[in-house]
């Protein structure tokens, strides 16, 4: 018996061991040196804002009935651009693509090196006509109060496009002379997925041999309280993002009058169908934590790294974990969400077709078509048919060893050395997907402070941002171009 405890005790002990000196010596610190010269710049802030606030002034809506389009307010937005920023358009050449998305070229002095491309859209979502009351300040007023531009398109995503025509107006003011080509690219549909726009860029680079040393859109931000491993404010840079599609499910069934039903309706076939793909969810994988995790476990704590480093032991733990919460739960596995369904026309009428809508969002690993041909296994019912109706697969995962994630993650430490900068997988999608044709390094990041407070205002009523973050983003590309312009 004594032997028997002895053993057991020095296992226990040799396990911690392993254990310790893992969660001690397997996470290093990646992050990289601020870039050097980060200083302040002589921006003209009232000119800025105004031109901000001129911006949101032009409701370039994108709606789902293309019917719905508005040619005049992009062609607006067009002039908007060329008179608020002349500096831009006397040295830069400017393409219009597929009649609405923009191209700005500044050519460098060595087209031997591969150029870089900034990206944004002009795009923005709709108003609900029942919620225009609950604005604090008209949607499209652009008001600036209180330190915060408000109104439709601040966060998403008309902060991007003209804090990238700020830094640029002011680089050009100062002479600057690029060594490689430097491109800005704003589609104008990306809110409707992008087809009509970004899609139709990437087509015209592709067509004329261009290839990007590395491409940057909107997608990642500064975090603060949203990584509770982490004390200091995370940066979060996507190099991926999930796929999407719509599965639809229906059923065709006779109709009639609901005082004689059948044992079970259309819409009762239906509901066993959409119960059954819910209950089945996606595995859920840990690699893209992982690779987040490599860049911030350093600064976690000794008990996180325990864990995480650990997952030859911890792995269902950490997954059951993670799993809890669905925002974490997204970075796992593909997400199933049953959004949309529909039946008769009246309460006493008999369903002669019934339809839902199943929302995913495909993690790596995953397609389309292996999507929907899980449903139809899980369904497992001939009397329901399985079609996708809208879908793209994941992107491809950009590394993170490259001159421009250096770049990227260099400037905004040189902003704030006090940031962890890490990668991280899209949940959403972006414009970004159709770029990696042209270039096999595609980033998303916007330097703005994310908060759960602050991140409901996305597509959200009030929708709002603040002056100090607007200005901090001009800094930043300011920078980062002028470091993307050497060689």
């Amino acid at each position: 018996m004594k032997k028997i405890i002895v053993s057991t005790l020095l296992f226990v002990i040799s396990l911690l061991a392993i254990l310790s000196y893992r969660a001690a010596t397997l996470y290093h610190d990646l992050q990289v040196e601020p870039a050097a010269g980060i200083t302040e710049i002589g921006i003209d802030e009232e000119s800025a804002l105004q031109h901000f606030s001129d911006a949101l002034n032009i409701p370039t809506i994108s709606h789902d009935d293309r019917s719905n389009f508005d040619a005049e307010a992009f062609t607006d937005f067009h002039a908007f651009l060329q008179t608020a920023y002349p500096l831009t358009h006397q040295n830069a050449s400017l393409s219009v693509v597929n009649d609405y998305s923009l191209v700005y070229h500044l050519r460098g002095a060595d087209p031997s090196l591969e150029p870089v491309l900034f990206m944004s859209h002009m795009d923005v979502v709709p108003v609900e006509d029942i919620t225009a009351d609950e604005w604090t300040y008209p949607a499209f007023d652009g008001v600036v109060a209180d330190g915060t531009i408000w109104g439709r398109g601040t966060l998403d995503v008309k902060f991007g496009v003209i804090s990238l025509m700020e830094a640029m107006e002011l680089l050009l003011s100062e002479n600057a002379r690029p060594q490689r080509d430097i491109y800005f690219a704003f589609g104008h549909d990306e809110e409707v997925g992008g087809s009509d726009g970004a899609a139709k860029i990437a087509e015209y680079f592709a067509d004329q041999g261009i290839r990007f040393d590395f491409v940057l859109d909107e997608g990642g931000a500064v975090t603060e309280g949203l990584i509770n491993t982490v004390e200091r404010p995370v940066a979060v840079v996507g190099v991926s993002e999930k796929g999407y599609v719509n599965i639809a499910l229906t059923v065709e069934a006779p109709g009639g009058h609901s005082s004689a039903p059948p044992d079970q309706t259309g819409l009762g076939i239906l509901s066993r169908a959409i119960v059954r793909v819910e209950d089945n969810p996606f595995p859920a994988h840990l690699a893209h934590i992982n690779q987040n995790f490599e860049f911030i476990g350093a600064h976690t704590s000794f008990v996180t790294r325990l864990f995480m480093g650990n997952q030859w032991l911890f792995s269902p733990l950490i997954k059951k974990m993670l799993l809890a919460e669905p925002g974490t739960a997204a970075s796992l596995r593909t997400t199933t969400a049953a959004t949309m369904v529909s039946g008769s026309p009246k309460a006493n009428i008999l369903p002669t077709r019934a339809k839902a809508i199943i929302n995913f969002r495909i993690l790596t690993g995953e397609t389309v078509e292996t999507v929907k041909q899980r449903v139809v296994e899980l369904v497992d019912d001939e009397r329901v048919l399985v079609s996708a109706e809208y879908g793209n697969n994941p992107s491809e995962t950009s590394p993170v060893d490259t001159r421009g994630f250096g770049l990227i993650a260099a400037t905004i430490r040189g902003m704030d050395e006090d940031i962890v900068v890490a990668p991280y997988m899209l949940q959403g999608g972006t414009d970004a997907k159709y770029f990696y044709a042209v270039s096999d390094n595609v980033y998303r990041f916007l330097m703005f402070r994310a908060t759960a407070k602050t991140l409901k205002y996305a597509h959200g009523i009030d929708e709002q941002v603040p002056v100090a973050d607007y200005l901090q983003a001009i800094r930043f590309y300011y920078h980062l171009i002028r470091q993307s312009m050497a060689a």
